[in-house]
């Protein structure tokens, strides 16, 4: 190996990241194993595994808080689009579910809306459920790096 091939080259420039929302998740109950805290921006939350998997059932599970923020990220975007373009949108519902056959999962999501909404107005706002914030961010995948906090 010749020295120039064994430099590292310095990371390619970009954007830099900026901080848009936090959580802090606190589990420590000996009676409750799986039974979390989570502290969403100020927001307290609840999170647990069912019963069937050891939990004692306190709280949404992990991946149904997965689900609720895709479906809140979507039902919100779609009302913020509506609203802008002053559509007779007068609700969203979002139907979610994750499956997986042991090495991959997906979402289903159906999506109901309620107003009286043309059909171009209809496939616009679902084509509008493909470019939320936090769609972008599970179809893209995130990096996620993991330090010790011994603070």
């Amino acid at each position: 190996m010749t020295e120039q091939s064994s430099r590292t080259e310095p990371p390619a420039a970009g954007p830099e990241f900026r901080r848009v929302t936090t959580a802090l998740v606190t589990g420590s109950a000996a009676d409750a194993p799986y039974h979390v805290d989570v502290k969403a921006g100020t927001h307290p939350l609840t999170s647990d595994e069912p019963e069937r998997r050891g939990g004692s059932d306190s709280g949404p599970e992990p991946f149904a808080l997965l689900l609720a923020s895709l479906g809140s990220c979507t039902a919100i975007t779609l009302r913020m689009y509506a609203e802008r373009k002053k559509w007779p949108l007068e609700a969203v519902r979002v139907r979610l579910g994750y499956e997986t056959d042991g090495s991959r999962g997906r979402i289903s999501r159906r999506v109901g809306l309620t107003g009286d909404l043309d059909g171009d107005q209809r496939t616009r706002l679902l084509a509008i459920c493909e470019r939320t914030p936090v769609t972008l961010a599970l179809r893209a995948g995130v990096a996620i790096e993991t330090t010790e906090d011994r603070a």
